[in-house]
């Protein structure tokens, strides 16, 4: 029933996912905090400054628990993947060493003096510290990047025992694949930070919880989340583009077309394959789509699926070659769907919460719909990193190293059952104490710091004051 590469993957997926949502959402929080204090140091208004304390507290959580989680993920190597980390080691070393020992002490430091010097130093200084903040977890993702876009374009190397050895760290940092991951990731997780303070915002004007503080808040997460959405359209039409040269089977299978398109070609907007005797079941096709989106044009072809085999076959030898076509397909609509939705809705929200007619808030469903896309970015940037890694099948380093000769030879299915049961509970406990810890944080709501404070001097009783001794 299960076997060794299959929970190996599970695993490896698992921990992946849930370590992913917490990437973006630092970055992107950690954006949106820097962007309030900004206007804060500027206007000199202090609803910002509490602004960038109390989405602050948020953006903390989310580092916090994605530290410990890429510390397991990074646990997933030496346990069930030691030929590939033996394989990859010279080249990942050097970017992975630049982000723990530089990009990450970078965010980390900082982020302790910007968490410990409220009031303590001047607030450009003050200001200074989350921008550097900002800067590292960009720094962080971009090395992480570079050495993922060497299992999706492997360039800089040679093979020497059969083990990939860094010959070119000039070409692993040019390497294009980086910079098309980078700049998508980058602007997938602008779009998270935005969304999620705008739709957790809403939670709290659909509760009548510091309404006039949780208006502004959605206002600039829109702001923030409407460029992002953007620069996500820009940077994922460039990247899918590079497939269809780089990686034309998993370009074919995004589109489930197992034959050659026609000129011009059609784009799919929804189907159904039979993977096991590599056809399309059914499929609604809108015509000329698909040349534009390939070409900017209304001409040109693409090839599919079957084509790309050949040419794998041709090349690596024979096997076969097609990757999970249905999730391929529905993934990158469920990422583009949502992609387009987050992009409306901070649009429209945006137009309808103007201060000419500020409509929105008058009505509960539109409130309702901001409120519940804080999930949307969450299941975008889920299904386009199942895209990025399934689409590659069956290569874990594209077109040297496959699946099957990564896995460690010494790990048994008892044991991989046992730990995949064990981190599966370890971040369904981990997401549980996470949401309990923001609901925790929305309810103190954004006044509790001077609360406490005010309720402390209140209380505290001088034994010098002579009003002690009457009585």
């Amino acid at each position: 029933m299960f076997d060794i590469v299959s929970l190996a993957r599970f695993q490896f997926a698992m921990t992946t996912v849930f370590h992913f949502f917490f990437v973006p959402f630092s970055i992107g929080l950690a954006l949106v905090v820097a962007v309030m204090e900004t206007m804060y140091v500027v206007k000199k208004d202090e609803r910002y400054r509490k602004m960038a304390k109390f989405w602050g507290n948020i953006f903390l959580l989310s580092f916090a628990v994605g530290v410990v989680t890429g510390i397991i993920q990074e646990f997933q190597f030496g346990m069930n993947w030691s030929d590939y980390s033996r394989f990859v080691g010279d080249i990942f070393g050097a970017p992975l060493a630049i982000e723990a020992l530089l990009a990450f002490f970078l965010e980390s430091t900082f982020l302790g003096l910007w968490i410990f010097t409220w009031d303590k130093v001047s607030p450009k200084l003050h200001l200074t510290f989350i921008w550097l903040v900002v800067f590292g977890s960009m720094m962080s993702a971009f090395w992480i990047l570079a050495a993922n876009s060497f299992m999706q374009h492997p360039v800089g190397y040679t093979l020497n025992n059969g083990r990939a050895e860094l010959i070119d760290f000039g070409a692993v940092i040019a390497n294009p694949k980086v910079w098309y991951e980078f700049s998508h990731v980058l602007a997938g997780a602008v779009v998270m930070g935005g969304m999620i303070v705008a739709g957790l915002a809403a939670f709290q004007i659909l509760k009548k919880r510091d309404v006039s503080f949780h208006k502004v808040s959605m206002r600039i997460g829109m702001w923030i989340a409407l460029f992002g959405s953007l620069g996500v359209l820009l940077a994922g039409d460039l990247q899918m583009k590079a497939l269809i040269e780089g990686q034309p089977m998993k370009f074919a299978a995004m589109e489930g077309a197992y034959e050659d398109s026609g000129d011009p070609a059609a784009w799919t907007l929804i189907a159904w394959a039979d993977e096991a005797e590599h056809k399309q079941v059914f499929g609604i096709q809108i015509p000329y789509v698909l040349s534009i989106l390939s070409y900017n044009s209304l001409s040109g072809s693409v090839d599919g699926m079957e084509t790309a085999n050949k040419d794998l076959i041709e090349k690596y030898g024979d096997r076969d070659y097609f990757p999970p076509v249905n999730t391929l397909f529905w993934s990158f609509r469920v990422m583009a769907g949502f992609g387009v939705l987050m992009l409306l809705v901070s649009a429209l929200g945006l137009f309808f919460t103007r201060k000419k007619k500020p409509s929105l808030y008058e009505k509960r469903w539109m409130v309702w719909i901001v409120a519940l896309c804080t999930f949307a970015p969450f299941l975008a940037n889920t299904t386009g990193w199942l895209i990025t890694e399934l689409g590659r099948y069956p290569w874990t380093v594209y077109g040297l190293f496959t699946i099957e000769d990564s896995v460690s030879p010494n790990v048994s299915v008892a044991s991989l059952l046992t730990s995949n049961i064990i981190y599966f509970i370890l971040f369904a406990g981990l997401g549980s104490v996470m949401v309990y810890l923001i609901t925790v944080e929305l309810k103190k709501g954004p006044d509790y710091e001077e609360k406490k404070l005010a309720q402390a001097n209140a209380t505290e009783v001088d034994p010098f004051d002579k009003e002690v001794f009457e009585g």
